[in-house]
Formats: C-alpha cells, sequence, structure tokens
C-alpha cells in the first residue's frame, strides 16, 4: 500500500511539475512577458496547493481507495489538453488551472499511510512516501530533453499514459485501511473545524518553513547559482538536482528520526542549522566547496525538516482528521516555496547583492526554531495531558 501510493504521488506531482521546465520554450512560442511566463508556471501550483484542503477533507470521508483513482484519472484530461490542444496563453491558463489536480494527491496519500501504520512507525512511513516529492525532480530533467528528442507535445502523452495506468492499477489493488475512522458531518463543517484548529495552523507554519524552503530553494537555485557564480544553465541545473535529491532522502531520514527521538528535537535542529547555513551562505564564500557544502547542508535540513513535521501531524493530529488537515499543512507548503524567490529576486534587483534575502531566510528559519521548541511544544504537551486525564 505504501509503494503504491509513493507511486501515485510521484506521478501526480511529475505531472503537476511539467510546465515550469517548459516556461522559456513558452515564452519564446507564445510571445509571453516575463510576468505572463511566471503565471503560467504559477497557476497549477497555486490550484493544487490550494486543492489540497477540500482534497484532503474528501479523502478522510470517502477514503483514498476512491480518490487516488479518481484525482489521477482527471488529471489525465488538463495533461492531454496542455500537451496537443493549448495553443495561446488563456490556454494554458486554463489548462494549467485543471493541471493543479496532479498537485493534490498529496492530501490523498498522507491520511491513506497513516491509517495503515501504528504511530511508531507513522513518520518513516509518512517519510518514505514523501519520496513521492521527487516527481517534480523528474519533470524538471526530463522534460525539455523530451521535448527536444522528440516533440513539445511527447512528456505531456508520457505522462498521461502513465496517470492512466496508474488509475487502472490503483482501482484494482488500492485498498483503504479496515478500521480506519470515517469522519462524521459535512464536507463544508469538517474544513471549517479543521481551519479553526490551533494545531493545523501551526503545522502549516513549520511546513511553509520546511517544504517551502525546499520548494523555493528548487526553484531559485538555478537563478541563484547563474548570477553570483556565473556558472552555466547546465551546471546550474545538475547543482540543483544534486539538492532536489539530497532533499528529498533526507525526508525519510527525518520520519525515522522523529519515530525514534520525537520529532520536537528533529524540527529544532533542522531549524536551527537552516538558520546557521543561511548565515554562512549570505557571505557569498567559494562555491567549492564551501558553497557546496553550505547548499547540501541546508537540502538535508530542509528535507529532515519536512519529514519530522509530518510524524508530528501523526502524533497530533486525531486520525478521521489526518486528511484534512494534511489539506492545510500541505497548501502552507505549496504556497511557502512562492515567497522567498520573490523575496531573493526583489532584493538583488534593490541592492544588487543577495545578503538581505539569505538573512531574511535566517531570521525566519530561527523564529521558526524557537516557535516549534516553545509554543508548539507547549500546546503538544497540555494535548497530552488532557488526553490521559480523559
Amino acid at each position: 500500500m505504501l509503494v503504491l501510493a509513493t507511486a501515485g504521488f510521484m506521478a501526480g506531482f511529475w505531472a503537476w511539475a511539467l510546465l515550469g521546465p517548459l516556461g522559456p520554450t513558452l515564452r519564446e512560442d507564445l510571445g509571453l512577458s516575463s510576468f505572463q511566463q511566471s503565471l503560467v508556471v504559477a497557476v497549477p501550483v497555486l490550484v493544487g496547493s490550494l486543492g489540497r484542503i477540500p482534497v484532503g477533507a474528501l479523502t478522510d470521508r470517502v477514503g483514498a481507495r476512491t480518490m487516488f483513482p479518481l484525482v489521477t484519472a482527471l488529471t489525465v484530461l488538463p495533461v492531454l489538453y496542455l500537451g496537443h490542444l493549448a495553443d495561446s496563453l488563456a490556454a494554458f491558463l486554463v489548462g494549467g488551472f485543471f493541471l493543479g489536480l496532479g498537485g493534490t494527491t498529496f492530501a490523498v496519500g498522507v491520511p491513506f499511510v497513516n491509517a495503515w501504520y501504528p504511530p511508531e512507525r507513522r513518520g518513516l512511513a509518512l517519510g518514505i512516501f514523501g519520496i513521492g516529492t521527487g516527481g517534480t525532480a523528474i519533470s524538471a530533467f526530463t522534460t525539455v530533453q523530451l521535448a527536444d528528442a522528440v516533440d513539445r507535445s511527447f512528456p505531456f502523452t508520457l505522462v498521461a499514459g502513465i496517470l492512466a495506468v496508474y488509475a487502472v492499477t490503483a482501482h484494482f489493488l488500492l485498498r483503504d485501511q479496515p478500521d480506519r475512522t470515517i469522519p462524521a458531518g459535512s464536507l463544508l463543517a469538517r474544513t471549517t473545524a479543521t481551519l479553526r484548529m490551533p494545531t493545523a495552523w501551526q503545522l502549516a507554519f513549520l511546513y511553509a518553513m520546511a517544504f517551502g524552503g525546499f520548494v523555493a530553494f528548487s526553484v531559485y537555485l538555478p537563478t541563484y547559482l547563474t548570477t553570483a557564480y556565473d556558472l552555466g544553465r547546465s551546471d546550474a541545473a545538475l547543482r540543483t538536482a544534486g539538492f532536489v535529491v539530497l532533499a528529498v532522502a533526507a525526508r525519510p531520514v527525518g520520519g525515522w528520526l522523529s519515530d525514534r527521538l520525537h520529532p520536537f528535537p528533529v524540527l529544532i535542529a533542522a531549524y536551527a542549522a537552516i538558520a546557521a547555513l543561511a548565515l554562512l551562505a549570505s557571505l557569498e564564500l567559494a562555491l567549492i566547496p564551501s558553497g557546496t557544502l553550505i547548499f547540501l547542508g541546508m537540502a538535508a535540513a530542509l528535507g529532515a525538516g519536512s519529514g519530522a513535521v509530518f510524524a508530528l501531524v501523526a502524533r497530533l493530529v486525531p486520525a478521521d482528521q489526518v486528511g484534512s488537515v494534511t489539506g492545510i499543512v500541505g497548501a502552507a507548503g505549496g504556497l511557502g516555496g512562492f515567497f522567498p524567490p520573490l523575496v531573493m529576486g526583489a532584493v538583488y534587483s534593490t541592492a544588487d547583492d543577495y545578503t538581505w534575502g539569505y538573512l531574511l531566510l535566517a531570521l525566519t528559519a530561527a523564529v521558526t526554531c524557537v516557535f516549534t521548541a516553545t509554543v508548539v511544544r507547549r500546546h503538544a504537551v497540555r494535548r497530552d495531558v488532557r488526553g490521559r486525564g480523559a
């Protein structure tokens, strides 16, 4: 079940990220401005992030056995439309809106995996499931190459085929945990109740820093490396690939450590490391070896932190609300990746230097570290005390 869920998550994220690598090509072919190019790339990510909220709540209600085949099958339609029919800015925006469905698979898989594993193993299991985020890396490093080798529509045709095969496979093989708790009440009532949970917003903030930081670096690192260190595009892309792979690999490690120790020390260490490494990055030390070690350390900390956040979700959230909370937390993580690149770009445009951007990152990570060690930990202890008292 874990393998099936991870495969579906990876396929959905591969589809979700198809437009990003083709941004420069679309800009040239359609005569887009920089803003229009950014909009085409941003729409599926924004929709996929926000769409996790209702999809997570629906998964709590009807189960992943229904939602995984449904979401992946529906994603086939915008993938084929974008690959074979879209030929204007408006068409790509419409297709990109529905392509956001692929990004909601995260909110389907987390409650599904959570239900199959006992509490002491959920951190590692959810960390392994998180390897599915590598679908964005597959898209980043194959889409342009496949489009150049065959034609621009081929990556879309390939991904549509993979999604269709997965939807059929999941329909026949996927099954929900027999004893899972099914929540009562309407979708609107349950979503509203989740939005009122302090725990949901605390976890959303933690994930926005951890996974949002990973998304931000995976998007902006090529630009930074070419600008700050005068690297070629292919060299910068290869180094970014190393960053992404290490962050994805560190995610199950963070989950495993959370099972062994507890999510709090893992999160505190991760955020402290991010703050320290961001301070070092602000000095713009030589790329080899100092800069490389700094960014690889950042990748490991961001990946481990992302895994630890969902180990904490498994500990703090009742089983029948995991999908709803995952929707909010996952949305925060996806949206959190958009602000740092914008800030870094604005800082560089204003000061012709990246120092203040990294100092802001260090400050944000330090605040998150303190917030985790104080507010979130105290809230968790109070919940635990009330639970034992009951």
